[in-house]
């Protein structure tokens, strides 16, 4: 009778563990299975309201959205931030699983060869001149000067620069370069427009000194998300980017971006 008793017991027992594990197991799915992280390369640049990343952590628009994405599908993106002379070695060696931004026309001979899926637009991006109110309209061969940021290249003017006709003004931060434009030490500044805005709006708190001049010279463009090893993930963003059109629309107008 107690062989029979404790066997019962046993029984018993064992039946009540394996159902509390299942419970567990049914109201915490991340005990069932592991969420899956990916590691997302970005550039280690103040783009705001774009992007930035301060003091090791990435904010701005491009964080909302991916962040967003994320949450939808059950999975999680670290964060990586690098200097943009080594974030493409980065990305083309496989030491991040996702690139943002990226554009099919950058880098193309360092990617040749490389199979790389791209996402559909995120958010159109324009690098053009910001001049003084009264100098809109002047036209480009009224540019003598032209302020940039080191590092960035202005190359809707490369022509004339090399030719000598445009002289170029290199600061090594975006509101010093506009502060330039707005002292009339150069005839415009060439950056982001939306980067410019913002600075000419939070920063300098100047918001009307220096307007984008849409007659003169620009690049007009996308930021995109790439990988080389996740093309299905990159489909369901694509699916996400429709599906959630009027959620990132409000996100845009959060941030002010075109």
């Amino acid at each position: 009778m107690r062989c029979s008793l404790r066997s019962w017991l046993n029984s018993w027992l064992h039946g009540c563990l394996r159902g509390f594990f299942a419970l567990c197991l049914a109201l915490s799915p991340t005990l069932g299975q592991a969420q899956d992280t990916y590691v997302v390369g970005v550039e280690d640049l103040d783009y705001y309201p774009h992007y930035r990343a301060k003091g090791g952590d990435y904010q701005g628009f491009a964080r909302d959205v991916l962040d967003l994405f994320a949450t939808q599908q059950g999975i999680r993106f670290d964060y990586k931030p690098l200097p943009i002379s080594r974030l493409y070695p980065a990305f083309l060696e496989g030491q991040v699983d996702f690139k943002y931004p990226d554009n099919p026309n950058w880098q193309q001979d360092a990617k040749a060869g490389k199979s790389i899926s791209y996402s559909a637009p995120v958010v159109q991006a324009i690098d053009g001149v910001m001049v003084l109110p009264s100098k809109v309209g002047a036209g480009a061969d009224s540019l003598k000067s032209l302020g940039t940021v080191r590092g960035f290249t202005a190359w809707d003017y490369l022509d004339r620069i090399k030719a000598g006709s445009l002289k170029v003004q290199e600061v090594t931060a975006f509101d010093a370069s506009l502060q330039q434009g707005i002292n009339g030490r150069v005839d415009g500044v060439y950056m982001n427009v939306d980067v410019a805005r913002y600075l000419l709006r939070e920063n300098i708190q100047q918001p009307d000194a220096l307007v984008f001049d849409a007659g003169l010279p620009h690049t007009q463009g996308s930021y995109q998300l790439a990988s080389l090893q996740h093309a299905a993930l990159i489909e369901q963003f694509n699916a996400f980017l429709a599906a959630q059109a009027e959620q990132i629309a409000a996100l845009k107008a959060k941030y002010q971006l075109q």
